[in-house]
Parts: structure tokens; C-alpha cells; sequence
């Protein structure tokens, strides 16, 4: 039977993935706090760099992602007997993606970020982050794959505790190693990704133990994967990917203009970036939610009720976006310096925040209507909407910061742009389109 959509449930799934996404976020602000005291080269780095790492990270997201919709589709069906073939195949490709993922970070990545990086010093710490950091792919392609598994049965706990766990380690190996505290040596750089390797480690170990005592164990029911299983998960997860790389990789590109453009337009930037995960924390808290009962739903063939899901997950999301990115508006100075308290960067940074702000309104309501696209299956038209958007959200940025040489304050009004598009085309196509027939 599916999940019921009272407002109580639906919160009851999403709160324990929102609060682990708040924590971290957390996290995310305090290594960067930690970072940007020990030095503002060190700080643009890791930025840079960790941008770099995620937009690879996100290939074996999309591997999660589309397996936590193939499990929820196939318990709306109540085939629970699949789940293990598609854990199986889920797993393969985690650990093929893993090997691929890290030996292109590990030998390739830091030669390519010397050629085309203005300043050296960034490149070589980037080079240095990059390559300590890239072991963390095996214990999360693992990790997101028990995630799914928990998700699409709308157990959100493991993942609260495992994040909480990840984090506290995270923040003080972060004290330890960057600065050199607690007999522990002085890192920097390479102490901030040491940290953050260590506690994925941990994330994956802590939710490893709530795989394995879970009373519906997958393990029970658990079936060496078949071609046709393979397949179907890789056809649903492949766009998944690439889009997830892609938005990443897009971020990732409008970092490195502006690193060819200044410093006081990177250093602006990044402290935006840090501060910007605190918004995404109800986005991506209810995107796993929304996919997971579109799928289930679907299943069921209750394809009636998804508008009152969707109008109710968009509601909470306003709510909770207000809650945690209100001091986006009211004090923008005090959260970016706490980031950051080098009071040449504080004004601009508060400015750009206020700029922002209603963008991150506007995605956190479409938003609801892009993953209904994924959580049906519907994968490829979210890749086509993803690679659309980005088409437009690249060229503005090359206009923005080549052509016309917009002030950093101006060059940041791309963001309505990303989101205004993602928003219309969803809207359009779920509004147009036979979506709901999509077998999975």
C-alpha cells in the first residue's frame, strides 16, 4: 500500500531528510568558516575544487536517484519481491561508476586544472584537495545506494542518523587537520578533504548497520541481478546522471570564469555558494519525498491524486524555505560573515544574497513539478529539460562575464534564469504530456 498524504506524513518523511540535509549544511558552513580563516587562496580552492568533486559525485547520485524510483514503483505494484534484483543491479553499477569516477580525479583532474587556471596557488590546492577527496566515491556510491533503498520505502531515519553522525566527525577532523589541533597535523588544504573523506566513511559504515538489522530486509528476498533489471535501471537512471553532472558542471564552469576573472568576484562567489546550501535544505529534503510518492502513486494507479500531493508538497517547501533562508533577506551581513569576516567581501556578498533570494522561492515551488518528471520515469524529458535550461543559463553567463563585463552583483541574476526555465518546461510538460502511462 502507498504512503497516505496527509500533511503529516508527508512531513514525517521529509523532516528527517531536511534536518540531515540542515546538518549538512552545517557542515558545508563551518568548513568553509574554518577554510576562510586559514587563508583566502585556500578557501577559493576548496570552492573550486569541491565543485568539482560533486559534479562527478552526482553520476552515482543519478545511480541512487534512479533506483530509489524503480523500488518505490515496483512496492506501489506491490512486487516487493523485485527489490533485491534491483538492489543487486544497483549495486554493479555503483561500484563500476566508483572505479571509473576515481581514477579520472585521482590521475587526470589536478594536470587539468593547471591548464586552464589564472593562478597557480589555487590550481596546485585544488589539485591537492581533488586528489586526497576522490577516495570518498567508494563509501558514497555504496552509501546511496542503501539510501535508496530506504527512501523508496519512505524510511527516512537511517539517513538522519547517519548524516548527524557524518557531520559532528567532519567538523572536528575539519578543526583538527586544517589548523592542526588536537595533536593532529596542520593540513590545510589537504586537511579539509582528509576530514570530509574520513566522515563519508563513516556515514556509509553507520547507515551499513541499519541495512543490515532492517525487519524487511532486501537481503531476504535478495536475487543476483538479470540483464533486464540492468537495463531498466540504466535506462532510467542514465539521465538522471547526466543531468545531475551537468547542473553541476555548469556551476562549476560559471566558478571557473570567474576565477579567470578575480579574485574579489570568486572569493564574492563562493561565500554566496556556502550560504546557498542552507536554501536548498527543504528543496532537497522534499525532491526525495516528491519522487518517491509520484512513483509509488503511479504504481498504485492513483494518478488522480498527484495535484493535491504536489500542491501540498509545494506549500511546504515555501514554508520551510521562508524558515531556513529568511536571513537571506533580513541579515544577509550576519550570515556571510560568519563565513567569511574579511569585511571587503561582506557588502557585495549581503547584496547578492537579497538579489537571490526569490529565485530560491521560485525553485523551491517548481522545483515539486521537475522531480513528478523524474519520479514518474520519465527521465529523459527531465534530461532534455535540464540541457535546455543550461544551453540558456551558459550563454548568459559567457554574455554576463565576457561580453558586456556585468559587475559580480549583476552576473548573479543568471539564477533566474536556471530556475524560470526549469519551471516553465516541467509546468508545460506535465500539463500536456501523457507522463502518466510511463511504465518503469
Amino acid at each position: 500500500m502507498s504512503l497516505d498524504y496527509k500533511y503529516s506524513t508527508i512531513l514525517k518523511i521529509a523532516l528527517p531528510m531536511m534536518f540531515s540535509g540542515f546538518v549538512q549544511s552545517i557542515v558545508l558552513i563551518t568548513d568553509a568558516s574554518f577554510i576562510s580563516r586559514y587563508s583566502t587562496i585556500a578557501f577559493d580552492a576548496v570552492g573550486n575544487a569541491g565543485l568539482i568533486y560533486i559534479t562527478f559525485y552526482m553520476l552515482i547520485v543519478g545511480v541512487g536517484d534512479g533506483a530509489q524510483i524503480v523500488m518505490a514503483r515496483r512496492i506501489g505494484e506491490n512486487k516487493h519481491n523485485m527489490l533485491g534484483r534491483v538492489f543487486s543491479a544497483g549495486l554493479v553499477f555503483q561500484i563500476i561508476f566508483s572505479g571509473v569516477l576515481f581514477a579520472l580525479m585521482f590521475f587526470f583532474i589536478p594536470d587539468w586544472i593547471k591548464s586552464y587556471s589564472v593562478n597557480t596557488q589555487i590550481a596546485s590546492l585544488q589539485g591537492d584537495f581533488i586528489g586526497i577527496r576522490s577516495l570518498a566515491i567508494f563509501p558514497s556510491g555504496l552509501f546511496l545506494m542503501m539510501q535508496a533503498y530506504f527512501l523508496a520505502k519512505g524510511k527516512t531515519f537511517p539517513v538522519l542518523i547517519s548524516a548527524i553522525l557524518t557531520a559532528s566527525l567532519n567538523i572536528i577532523l575539519d578543526y583538527g587537520l586544517i589548523f592542526g589541533h588536537f595533536g593532529l597535523p596542520e593540513m590545510g588544504v589537504k586537511g579539509a578533504a582528509l576530514a570530509s573523506t574520513c566522515s563519508d566513511v563513516l556515514g556509509m559504515l553507520t547507515m551499513l548497520c541499519f541495512f543490515l538489522i532492517d525487519r524487511e530486509h532486501v537481503l531476504a528476498r535478495f536475487r543476483l541481478f538479470k540483464t533486464k533489471s540492468l537495463l531498466n535501471l540504466l535506462k532510467i537512471s542514465s539521465p538522471i546522471m547526466l543531468q545531475g553532472c551537468l547542473a553541476l558542471g555548469t556551476w562549476t564552469i560559471f566558478f571557473i570564469m570567474l576565477e579567470q576573472r578575480g579574485i574579489f568576484e570568486l572569493t564574492v562567489s563562493q561565500n554566496i555558494r556556502s550560504i546557498y546550501f542552507l536554501a536548498f535544505v527543504p528543496v532537497w529534503g522534499f525532491a526525495g519525498t516528491t519522487k518517491t510518492y509520484i512513483s509509488q502513486y503511479l504504481g498504485e494507479k492513483k494518478e488522480n491524486e498527484i495535484p493535491i500531493i504536489q500542491k501540498r508538497i509545494q506549500l511546504l517547501t515555501t514554508g520551510f524555505l521562508i524558515v531556513f533562508f529568511h536571513g537571506a533577506i533580513l541579515y544577509p551581513e550576519t550570515l556571510i560573515g560568519i563565513i567569511n569576516p574579511e569585511e571587503i567581501y561582506i557588502g557585495m556578498s549581503a547584496e547578492i544574497l537579497r538579489l537571490i533570494s526569490v529565485s530560491i522561492i521560485l525553485y523551491g515551488i517548481v522545483s515539486v513539478y521537475y522531480q513528478t518528471i523524474l519520479g514518474s520515469g520519465n527521465t529523459m524529458y527531465s534530461l532534455i529539460i535540464e540541457i535546455t535550461t543550461i544551453t540558456l543559463y551558459l550563454s548568459a553567463c559567457f554574455l554576463f562575464i565576457r561580453v558586456l563585463n556585468f559587475q559580480i552583483f549583476w552576473i548573479w541574476t543568471v539564477e533566474y534564469i536556471y530556475f524560470g526555465t526549469i519551471g516553465i518546461m516541467s509546468f508545460l510538460y506535465l500539463r500536456n504530456s501523457s507522463w502518466k502511462t510511463k511504465k518503469v
